[in-house]
């Protein structure tokens, strides 16, 4: 589903130059027909990124060498382009990535939330919390108005080197930002008051809530707060089965958005 963050013909294919090694990967390990022979056209004429997904991305590299090969000769200027936007759109969520300052405007659930629906979900004051997957800062910078400290986790690097831009730009002192992923928190067993995230939790679930617990301390919070959609946001049985509150409410675009809450026994 399209989520309509980007025009992707502004875009250029050299985005694909600011992306992560599990982007790449990700990207790399689609097989749809369409999907491949745009990407194999749109490599063919950009070696650049062909040369630095093989070396960023050194597992993908006989897939980059198929795709080129396999790619039709003499491609016009039109089709060429065509296969660029193609792939660009349909990457769109790493696109957007890029141009981090373009993302308060342009994704929804920056857009249309309030930080407010955070606050009511936990007592923030003076608390040691963790951002997991905390994208261009949208939960930590809120979360920094009333924490002791605040450690935004995010491996995604054009987003880590946004919030730290923006954290020096705003003059914040309770803002630490790092790389990592969900299933491999980089901190010891019980060390925040509250561990959140947005749209992380959910590809390995068990895994991953299970390293949220580790982290979280005892009588902590664990808070799944994806902000608001232009699309309804339901129930999620997967958390709530497995022993998270789920709290309803009619966000601003007027669509249903359902957060999730637990706390640690």
């Amino acid at each position: 589903m399209p989520f309509g963050w980007i025009k992707p013909e502004e875009y250029s294919f050299n985005s694909l130059l600011l992306m992560e090694r599990f982007q790449l990967r990700y990207a790399l390990g689609r097989e749809e027909p369409e999907w491949t022979q745009a990407m194999g056209i749109a490599l063919a004429a950009n070696p650049a990124v062909v040369w630095y997904i093989k070396h960023r991305c050194p597992e993908c590299a006989q897939s980059v060498d198929r795709l080129v090969a396999d790619a039709p000769k003499g491609v016009s200027a039109e089709k060429l382009r065509h296969a660029e936007v193609f792939v660009i759109a349909r990457m769109e969520d790493f696109a957007i990535y890029t141009t981090p300052e373009k993302m308060a405007a342009n994704c929804d659930f920056i857009r249309g939330w309030n930080k407010e629906r955070l606050f009511s979900l936990a007592d923030f004051n003076k608390k040691a919390v963790l951002d997991i997957g905390a994208g261009s800062g949208r939960l930590a910078f809120a979360a920094a108005e009333k924490a002791a400290m605040v450690y935004a986790v995010e491996p995604v690097g054009t987003l880590r080197e946004f919030m730290r831009d923006e954290i020096a730009r705003l003059g914040i002192r309770n803002i630490r930002v790092l790389d990592g992923f969900v299933e491999r928190l980089p901190y010891p067993d019980a060390t925040f008051d509250i561990v959140m995230s947005g749209h992380v939790v959910g590809d390995f679930i068990d895994a991953e809530l299970a390293e949220i617990d580790r982290v979280t301390k005892p009588g902590g919070w664990m808070l799944n707060v994806p902000g608001d959609s232009e699309f309804d946001i339901g129930p999620w049985k997967e958390l709530t089965s497995r022993g998270f509150e789920e709290i309803h409410y009619v966000g601003s675009f007027g669509k249903d958005v359902h957060v999730h809450r637990k706390q640690k026994l």
